[in-house]
C-alpha cells in the first residue's frame, strides 16, 4: 500500500511539473543607444489615405479623420538594448510613467512599489479612480518575473489618441530580474491578444480597450529607430513612433508587404525560409516555425530555434571575410572588436527572412544588413566592440527589435495581417539598413510550414485539471493510509501545497 501511495505522489509531482512550460520574452539589456536618421524626404504635413487591397499597397489611414497620426510621431524613446517606451499618464490625478512597448504580451503592468532600479512608481493610494479587483497576478518572462494585483484605472497618452481610457492594470508589488539597471521605464504595455492575458483571457488587454472606447481602427504600427550610434555618443533623440489607429505614411518608404497572422495570441506568422547572403539554409520550413514564429517588440534580439541558429552561424562564418571567431561571440558571452577605421559592414553578409504573403502562393523577403545584427556596445580608443544580436531559442523563432528596427511594422488586427515596409529611419550615412523584395513563388515550399502545437492557455487548463485530479487522488490515498492508524495516535500529517502561476512566452 505504501509503494502504491508513493507512485501516486510522484504522479502528482509530475502533473505539477507538466504545467510549468517555458516562456519567451527578453528584458532589454543595458547597452548604448543607436543613431537614426529621419528621412528629410518624409512628408509630415498631411496624412495620406491610400486604398489597401493586397500585398505591396499602403494601409489606409483612419478614414474618419478622428485620429491625427502626426500627434503620435516621435512618441517613443529608448533603443533595442534597453527597450522602447512611451510616456503615459496613469490614474486620477495623472501620474506620468514611461511604459515599455511589448507586442509579445497582453498585460498592462506598472510598478506600484519602490524598486532600486526605477526612479518613481505608480502610487495607487494617490489615485482616486484606482480600484483593486483583489485578484493576484504572477507573470514569468524568459528573463524576469513580476507579481502584483489586478485593478482598474484610467490612463491617457500625451502623444497618443485623444481621450481617457479605462483599463485593466496590474499593480506590480514585487519582481525578480524584471527591472534592470539603466532602464528608464516603470511598466510594460502588452499589445498582444486576450489569450495571453493573465490571470486569464477574460482580462481585456490595453489596446482592445482603446479600440472599444475610443472607436479607432483596430490597427497600430511601430517604427523603432535605435540602430547605429557610436556607443560613446551622449545623444538621446526620439527613438521611434507608436501609431494607434493606423499607419503614418511619413514613417515608411515604398509599399507595405503583408503576411497573415496565423493565430491570434502572439502575433504569429509563417516563416518559409532563411538566407545568409545568397545562401539558402535549406532546412525543412517547419524548423523555422518550431513551435511558433512571432513578432515581438519586447524581445531584444532575433531568436532562432537551435538548429536554425547553428545553421545561421555556420553560414555567416562561411560567408564572412573574418578568419576566425571566438565561440563566445556567437553565444553572446564575448564581444568582437574592430578598429574604427575598418569598414566592418563589408565583412559580413546580409540576413534574409522569407514570409508567406496574404496571397498564400507567394512570399516576400525582409532583409537586414550587418549594422542591425551587429550592435555596438562599447569603444576603447580607436576600437569599437560589437555583440552578435542573434541568439538560440529552446523553442520559437522570435522576430525581435534586431529585425524590427529596419522596418515600419503594421499590426493590422482588423484584417488579421502583419505588414512590413522600409522604415524612414533605417538609414545610416545615406545607406539603407534594410530591404524588402518580392513577390516570390512558393511552389518549392510546403503548403503549411507551421507546427501544430496546442496553444499555451490550453496547456494551462489541461495541466491545472490534471493537478486537480491528482490532488483528489492523493488526498483519497492519504485518507486510506490514515484510516487503519487512527487509533495509534501517531501525530498529524499536514498537506502543504503552493500554486505556481506562470507566464508563457
Amino acid at each position: 500500500m505504501a509503494n502504491f501511495a508513493l507512485f501516486w505522489i510522484w504522479a502528482f509531482v509530475f502533473c505539477l511539473c507538466f504545467g510549468a512550460t517555458k516562456c519567451h520574452f527578453s528584458i532589454p539589456l543595458k547597452i548604448y543607444p543607436g543613431k537614426y536618421h529621419l528621412s528629410t524626404e518624409a512628408n509630415l504635413s498631411s496624412v495620406r489615405v491610400v486604398k489597401s487591397d493586397g500585398d505591396g499597397l499602403s494601409l489606409a489611414s483612419d478614414p474618419s479623420g478622428t485620429v491625427n497620426f502626426l500627434d503620435m510621431v516621435n512618441n517613443l524613446q529608448g533603443d533595442s538594448g534597453r527597450g522602447y517606451y512611451i510616456e503615459m499618464s496613469v490614474g486620477t490625478p495623472g501620474q506620468k510613467l514611461n511604459i515599455l512597448v511589448d507586442t509579445g504580451s497582453s498585460n498592462f503592468a506598472v510598478a506600484a512599489a519602490p524598486h532600486t532600479f526605477i526612479t518613481h512608481y505608480f502610487n495607487t493610494a494617490l489615485s482616486s479612480t484606482y480600484q483593486s479587483t483583489g485578484r493576484p497576478v504572477a507573470v514569468r518572462y524568459t528573463q524576469g518575473s513580476l507579481k502584483g494585483e489586478l485593478g482598474t484605472d484610467f490612463v491617457s497618452i500625451p502623444k497618443g489618441p485623444n481621450g481617457t481610457i479605462g483599463i485593466n492594470i496590474v499593480a506590480i508589488l514585487s519582481s525578480d530580474g524584471f527591472f534592470l539597471p539603466g532602464i528608464n521605464w516603470q511598466g510594460i504595455l502588452g499589445l498582444a491578444y486576450p489569450e495571453l492575458a493573465q490571470p486569464d483571457s477574460v482580462v481585456e488587454p490595453f489596446f482592445n480597450s482603446v479600440v472599444n472606447q475610443l472607436g479607432i481602427p483596430d490597427t497600430f504600427s511601430l517604427q523603432m529607430c535605435g540602430a547605429g550610434l557610436a556607443p560613446s555618443s551622449t545623444v538621446n533623440p526620439p527613438a521611434g513612433s507608436l501609431i494607434m489607429g493606423g499607419a503614418e505614411p511619413a514613417l515608411y518608404r515604398g509599399s507595405i508587404w503583408y503576411t497573415p497572422i496565423i493565430q491570434e495570441w502572439y502575433y504569429q506568422v509563417e516563416v518559409l525560409k532563411l538566407e545568409v547572403g545568397e545562401q539558402n539554409l535549406n532546412l525543412d520550413c517547419k524548423e523555422y516555425n518550431t513551435d511558433k514564429a512571432f513578432v515581438d517588440s519586447g524581445t531584444t534580439l532575433l531568436r532562432l530555434p537551435i538548429n536554425v541558429f547553428n545553421a545561421v552561424v555556420d553560414a555567416i562564418t562561411l560567408n564572412s571575410k573574418i578568419d576566425s571567431f571566438s565561440p563566445g561571440f556567437w553565444d553572446g558571452t564575448k564581444l568582437a572588436c574592430w578598429k574604427k577605421s575598418e569598414n566592418l559592414w563589408k565583412l559580413f553578409p546580409k540576413l534574409s527572412i522569407y514570409l508567406r504573403a496574404t496571397n498564400t502562393s507567394q512570399s516576400f523577403r525582409i532583409t537586414i544588413l550587418p549594422l542591425l545584427y551587429l550592435q555596438p556596445v562599447t569603444d576603447v580608443n580607436d576600437m569599437v566592440c560589437f555583440r552578435f544580436c542573434v541568439t538560440s531559442s529552446a523553442n520559437s523563432l522570435v522576430i525581435g527589435a534586431t529585425v524590427m528596427e529596419g522596418f515600419y511594422v503594421v499590426f493590422d488586427r482588423a484584417q488579421k495581417r502583419l505588414g512590413f515596409a522600409l522604415s524612414s529611419c533605417a538609414v545610416s550615412d545615406g545607406v539603407a539598413l534594410s530591404e524588402i523584395t518580392g513577390p516570390f513563388s512558393v511552389a518549392d515550399v510546403a503548403a503549411d510550414c507551421t507546427v501544430s502545437v496546442p496553444k499555451e492557455p490550453v496547456l494551462w487548463m489541461i495541466s491545472y485539471a490534471l493537478v486537480a485530479v491528482c490532488a483528489l487522488i492523493l488526498i483519497s490515498l492519504l485518507l486510506l493510509l490514515l484510516l487503519p492508524c487512527r487509533h495509534r495516535d501517531r501525530g498529524e500529517i499536514t498537506d502543504e501545497s503552493s500554486l505556481v502561476r506562470h507566464r508563457i512566452k
